[in-house]
């Protein structure tokens, strides 16, 4: 008997990328900069008080090389409970904050609310993907929500197939959210958060323009991904997965996801109305009162708090949830400690501001107008081997904040360049765990979702651009 093609087809293989832990890669870099005091110069800028800030400033013509001062074996490991006690007032704020959220997550309000989302679009098709893109995105770039969506990916990936869509418009959504959310970053305490109190700015300042470019990515990431449905819509074997879909949607059952009001109950329509209502007063503690991370912590303390009594987790449910969310910061408090290591072993062997000094020479190559587009392209193509918000700040913004000063920008400016650097190419790189866990649980591989992926950077990019562009010379502060 002869077999026809149907039958030998074979599923395809999803070959998974290893990649070291961030962890491994930061300490890696650690060993690096103490290689590195023996081989870059020693060497200080003059520091002087800025009169309008008040901040010590480097000067740029006083740069001179001094004595060396090369870290020794003991001075490596000494460094990670120094960068541990230096970054204590950044861990505390992000432990709180991660416990919170996860206090709100543990009562299913956000499960919820993206279930009732997907199943309320439910046959208007072309509706669910600017509601969901544009509620995930708004999510990561005030709350910092990331690896949260990875648990949605099967429930979209099945209203996708049903509505006619592939497996790339279902990981579309919460990859380009995150993307389009941390690149904005209005509120998002990983990463602006972190980067401004690096830089000595004032807590989310600047949030004004942080707002339009939010909408503005919005409407970039929903447009891309609207043409590329319509497309797969219209000849389904135009999608860049066709063969992979055919027989993972053969498997899968919108009856587990129908039911008008199934994934959201009152009380969490009520939690996330505290989240909002957080929100707002953030906002406006930050804009009109000064608001820092004491504050903002004590806040979303207090929502988590809310969220647990209005949720009805009993007191043993609310501690093993808040602590189970501490420790989901476990890394990202380490990465920032080891980056803060890094950062005093560069100062202690006095080749920081060698650094410094190198790569505003380096910038100085760029027209006035596009230093700040230079300093987005170095940022983005270091998240590519380092993705994690809170450990990028921690290791750039110490140099980018003084180069800033250097160059004749604005730190405000070079936190812009940190917040989209860190956020769009982590939508391509395979060091992202999120990125690839997505991938993962929707069968793609790498090289067909950068088919999708590749293009829509280039978009964020030439946005990026555009940012960049104003705020450089427009100066745009807080300075």
């Amino acid at each position: 008997m002869t077999e026809t093609k149907q039958d030998t087809v074979q599923k395809p293989v999803n070959k998974k990328v290893s990649v070291p832990s961030p962890i491994i890669i930061i300490f890696f870099i650690l060993i690096l900069t103490a290689i590195a005091t023996y081989i870059i110069p020693a060497g200080v800028f003059d520091r002087v008080k800025d009169a309008s800030s008040g901040r010590m400033v480097v000067d740029p013509n006083t740069f001179h090389f001094i004595a060396r001062h090369p870290a020794s074996f003991f001075d490596v490991f000494k460094a990670v409970p120094r960068g541990v006690k230096s970054a204590s007032s950044i861990v505390g704020f992000l432990m709180i904050i991660g416990g919170s959220l996860n206090v709100m997550a543990a009562t299913g309000a956000i499960e919820g609310a993206l279930g009732h989302v997907v199943t309320k679009v439910k046959g208007r098709e072309m509706l669910m993907i600017p509601v969901l893109l544009t509620i995930m995105t708004c999510l990561s770039a005030f709350a910092g929500c990331s690896e949260e969506y990875i648990a949605f990916v099967p429930l979209i990936m099945a209203v996708c197939y049903a509505l006619g869509f592939d497996s790339i418009v279902a990981v579309a959504m919460p990859l380009a959210a995150v993307s389009g959310g941390y690149g904005a970053g209005v509120t998002n305490a990983f990463t602006v958060g972190v980067a401004q109190s690096i830089s000595g700015l004032p807590m989310f300042s600047g949030i004004e323009l942080r707002l339009v470019m939010l909408v503005a990515l919005i409407v970039i990431n929903v447009s891309y991904t609207l043409w590329y449905a319509r497309k797969i819509k219209k000849n389904p074997e135009k999608s860049y997965t066709y063969d992979y879909d055919q027989i993972i949607k053969e498997n899968m059952d919108l009856t587990a996801y129908e039911g008008e009001d199934k994934f959201m109950t009152g009380r969490q329509k009520v939690i996330m109305g505290g989240f909002v209502i957080t929100i707002a007063v953030i906002l406006v503690g930050v804009v009109k009162y000064g608001f820092y991370m004491d504050e903002l912590a004590a806040l979303f303390l207090m929502m988590g708090v809310f969220a647990g009594i209005v949720g009805r987790l009993s007191i043993n449910e609310f501690a093993n949830a808040f602590i189970g969310g501490v420790k989901n910061m476990a890394m990202p408090c380490m990465m920032v400690s080891l980056c803060k290591g890094v950062t005093l072993l560069m100062g202690d062997s006095k080749i920081l501001d060698t650094i410094i000094h190198y790569l505003a020479g380096g910038l100085n190559m760029f027209p006035q107008s596009l230093l700040g587009f230079g300093m987005f392209i170095v940022q983005d193509v270091f998240n590519l081997v380092v993705p994690s918000g809170s450990g990028q700040a921690a290791i750039t913004m110490p140099i980018m904040a003084p180069l800033a000063d250097l160059v004749g920008m604005t730190r405000q400016s070079a936190v812009l360049a940190f917040q989209m650097g860190d956020a769009f190419t982590n939508m391509v790189t395979p060091a992202s765990g999120t990125t690839m866990t997505v991938l993962t649980v929707a069968g793609i591989p790498l090289r067909r979702w950068w088919k999708f992926a590749f293009p829509l950077l280039g978009l964020e990019w030439i946005f990026a651009f555009v940012v960049m562009w104003y705020a450089t010379i427009t100066k745009i502060g807080p300075f």
